[in-house]
């Protein structure tokens, strides 16, 4: 199977609908071959065929009908595979992320349709979570939201004035692997019950874990080394500058690319920048662009996200 290796070259191989069919199929299925979502046949017990006409497959089983949208991040959408491609090469390979204005222009579709477009594509880039971080993991945290200077009186009142801190603003707690993964989470604050136990979920209990003095984390691991930022940022191996690289990234994305992000849809865009922050090289070899958006299309099976549930209104 043939994979684009440029934004271009995805534009021009991804504008046949045949081939989009053939591509999400072969990502979806071993070789192409699908089973009927209704009836569960299995693939070697397939009993379906092709419908040129309509682009989808008809069951002789269950007599039902279904394509290759049908339980996928794609399923019961009216966009092509042609614009949904793109758009994910975009998501994927944007280092700075890419905002549904952008998707909307340059897609030539309604800019509402490119942000739940994105939303969706968001959770096929939430990737399975299978080991715990190991070696040396660095944790931190970061404060999302505007400054307090820039809010309106009636905010400013409702925050408790015109003080600085991290009143009003949401927090992301993110555990780095040196030189591998990366975890972050929204949290509802940064204290001791909060923090410890996503670094008893997500950090290996043989790994060294590294923080700053923040208080919260004592005693969160076995093997835990501090680096006081009020003296030094770097003592020998012990810093945080890997985890501070991801923040930097982050706030990039949301101050530059996203302008404004609600804190109910704050995570889906963390995970976005986890998803281009992790899979950055193997041990010999760099993640090209085309890697990364082939990972992404393998795992857009079995989830899907409605209008509905992603604006919590209810279904009429």
């Amino acid at each position: 199977m043939y994979i684009p290796k440029t934004l271009m070259e995805a534009i021009r191989y991804y504008s046949d609908e045949q081939v989009c069919i053939d591509t999400v199929a072969a990502m979806r299925w071993l070789d192409g071959k699908p089973f009927c979502p209704k009836c569960k046949t299995a693939e070697g017990e397939r009993k379906h065929y092709w419908l040129k006409a309509q682009k989808r497959w008809k069951c002789y089983k269950c007599r039902k009908q279904f394509s290759v949208k049908v339980d996928s991040v794609f399923e019961d959408s009216p966009l092509g595979l042609d614009k949904w491609l793109v758009a994910l090469w975009m998501l994927c390979n944007c280092k700075n992320g890419v905002s549904s204005h952008e998707i909307s222009r340059e897609l030539g579709i309604a800019q509402q349709h490119a942000w739940h477009m994105l939303h969706r594509l968001r959770v096929a880039l939430q990737l399975p979570e299978h080991t715990k971080l190991g070696g040396i993991v660095e944790a931190d945290e970061c404060f999302i939201g505007g400054k307090i200077s820039n809010m309106h009186e009636s905010k400013k009142a409702q925050l408790g004035a015109y003080r600085k801190g991290s009143r009003g603003k949401a927090i992301v707690v993110g555990m780095v692997e040196r030189g591998g993964r990366v975890r972050a989470r929204v949290t509802v604050d940064r204290t001791q019950e909060s923090l410890q136990p996503l670094i008893m979920e997500h950090v290996d209990e043989d790994a060294t874990l590294i923080t700053d003095e923040w208080g919260a984390y004592k005693g969160a691991a076995p093997i835990h080394e501090v680096i006081n930022h009020a003296v030094e940022y770097v003592n020998g191996h012990v810093h945080t500058n890997g985890i501070e690289n991801f923040w930097s990234l982050l706030q990039r994305a949301l101050n530059g690319t996203y302008v404004s992000v609600e804190p109910i849809h704050l995570q889906p865009y963390v995970n976005d920048q986890v998803f281009r922050f992790c899979p950055r090289s193997r041990k010999d070899e760099k993640i090209t662009n085309a890697d990364r958006f082939m990972l992404a299309l393998s795992n857009v099976a079995g989830k899907r996200l409605t209008w509905n549930d992603l604006t919590g209104k209810e279904s009429c």
